[in-house]
């Protein structure tokens, strides 16, 4: 039975939030929460829901320009229209977290950023040092885009697998699965630093891979991926991060295992030597059917 590739959300307009508050969660690590503005137009989906992120590198007279349907072609045509150096950065994240309003606060949203070089020394990207340097009162833009981790293809027995720009959307989806849900996750991250450990069902092995300066990210987690004693059929498969890492898992799962590949979700965030996040041309590449 074939599933659609992707879980639209019930609306896709641009939000505006506020930062709350951020947090250290590690050295490569942090958590930024976002509230306030629209955000009570929010509809969670839990499990991998992510969304377009607008930042106001160059002030919020930036975002003030960015088109209602700037993840659209025609809209990030005008979105790129606005001025170099007035722009806002837009990048793709997950939801890690969303805590509905009570009589006391508003409806919250974490949003955790893996930190790339430092804001000191310069060597951070702007995504990143936004992050490390952002305050609370700040505004910024989002739009939602759903799911990639479609619950149809299944919930009760799940691989999931991803290097540490994923671990977000892993974690979350480890909180969205039902108690007995059973299965391996397979997080490869920079250092044992970097392994924020999250609550997940008893029955979920998670299990984390170091990956030495020498490795290309995402290789160890699908080396290790072509020993995994996979789950009794049917269950749901689930990779992200690096481009390669996302769809080698696919190719794996589907050429080599004969997994369905209606049973397989998967996404492509980031591609070595590019810019983040990957392009849309890349996500519907990695998304092409296997020859």
């Amino acid at each position: 039975m074939a599933f659609s590739k992707l879980v639209k959300p019930e609306s896709s307009e641009l939000l505006h939030l506020t930062v709350l508050r951020t947090e250290r969660l590690a050295p490569h690590w942090v958590r930024v929460t976002l509230g306030g503005g629209e955000v009570e137009r929010f509809r969670p989906m839990g499990f991998d829901q992510w969304f377009r992120l607008f930042l106001p590198i160059g002030g919020d007279a930036g975002l003030d320009r960015v088109p209602a349907k700037a993840n659209k072609m025609f809209g990030y045509l005008k979105f790129l229209r606005i001025p170099d150096g007035e722009r806002p950065v837009m990048r793709n994240y997950s939801v890690r977290a969303y805590r509905p309003a009570t009589e006391a606060v508003g409806a919250e949203i974490d949003v955790d950023f893996v930190l790339h070089g430092s804001a000191a020394d310069g060597t951070a990207g702007p995504a990143s040092r936004w992050a490390e340097t952002c305050e609370p009162g700040e505004n910024v833009l989002i739009i939602d885009e759903g799911l990639t981790f479609n619950p149809e293809r299944g919930v009760d027995r799940v691989v999931l697998i991803g290097d540490e720009t994923a671990l977000p959307a892993i974690a979350s989806i480890c909180s969205s699965l039902p108690e007995t849900a059973t299965g391996t996750a397979i997080i490869e991250v920079p250092s044992k630093e970097d392994a924020l450990e999250f609550p997940h069902p008893e029955g979920i092995d998670v299990v984390w891979l170091d990956r030495p300066h020498e490795f290309p990210p995402g290789s160890r987690a699908l080396s290790l991926l072509h020993d995994l004693e996979l789950p009794a059929a049917p269950f749901h498969a689930y990779a992200a991060g690096e481009q390669s890492l996302a769809s080698g898992v696919r190719k794996h799962l589907v050429g080599e295992r004969g997994v369905d590949k209606n049973a397989v979700s998967f996404c492509g965030y980031w591609k070595i030597g590019a810019a983040s996040p990957a392009s849309k041309a890349a996500r519907d590449a990695a998304a092409e059917p296997l020859a």
